[in-house]
């Protein structure tokens, strides 16, 4: 079977269809070929620990628990923002994805220590008022939205020199998944863990049981971090970027 590059068939259409020179287009019956893919972007375990380290804010607690969740759980934008206390049992997590569909990620010591310091942060402010939200504003005390996160991790890449590198919270997801994959995780345990519909056909058929998915998120080399306290003083409202949504 003949392959040719892409842009060839639509050259033969244009002369078949639009100008009328050919009576019928040679290439009808020629295999187009798969488009190349590139390969994810993800951050290195040392730029991920970096990522960590170097986070300036002022609400530290609640900025290095999302870039903590993005990086361990490997979860969506969408899903993150739409989280709900009530999502939590034991060491656990549900998560609602494409579709509204649930599934459970089992939460690493890392996320689990970064979630026992900023719950208490949150529980403290005094004009909390999405109460079931788990990550808030600070100014307004309501869920944060999709571009407020977006912001949020560009800070905190900024922070830590990883800025203009093409890194956003969907690469920090593949980030969690290459580090789990590269940790010597199934490929079929990351696809429960990341919420996929589809694997490879010889992974399909790879039995995956509740404790081989919390062994996934454990593995993470990241998993074993613990809480790092700020590393820098609290910003403040004169050093804050102006043209954002409120913190």
């Amino acid at each position: 079977m003949i392959t040719v590059p892409r842009p060839v068939p639509g050259f033969f259409g244009y002369l078949c269809h639009q100008i009328n020179e050919l009576s019928e287009n040679p290439t009808d019956n020629i295999n187009l070929g798969s488009p190349k893919k590139s390969l994810p972007k993800y951050l290195s375990a040392s730029e991920s620990i970096r990522l960590l380290k170097n986070i300036q804010s002022d609400f530290y607690e609640r900025d290095y628990c999302i870039i903590v969740f993005f990086l361990n759980c490997g979860m969506r934008l969408a899903e993150l923002i739409t989280i709900n206390l009530g999502d939590f049992k034991d060491d656990t997590i549900k998560i609602t994805g494409k579709g509204n569909k649930e599934r459970l990620v089992y939460l690493n010591t890392a996320c689990q220590a970064a979630l026992e310091h900023y719950l208490p942060a949150r529980a403290a402010l005094n004009n909390l008022r999405d109460k079931e939200a788990l990550f808030v504003s600070k100014k307004t005390g309501r869920r944060l939205t999709a571009r407020r996160v977006e912001q949020i991790v560009a800070n905190c890449l900024k922070s830590a020199g990883l800025d203009n590198m093409g890194y956003s919270p969907h690469k920090l997801r593949h980030t969690a998944a290459t580090l789990m994959y590269q940790g010597g995780v199934d490929m079929l345990a990351i696809k429960e863990i990341l919420g996929h519909e589809n694997v490879s056909t010889t992974q399909i058929y790879t039995h995956i049981n509740q404790q081989q998915l919390k062994q996934a998120v454990e593995a993470s080399p990241l998993a074993d971090t613990g809480y790092i306290a700020p590393q820098y003083k609290a910003m403040t409202d004169s050093k804050q970027d102006t043209g954002e949504e409120d913190s």
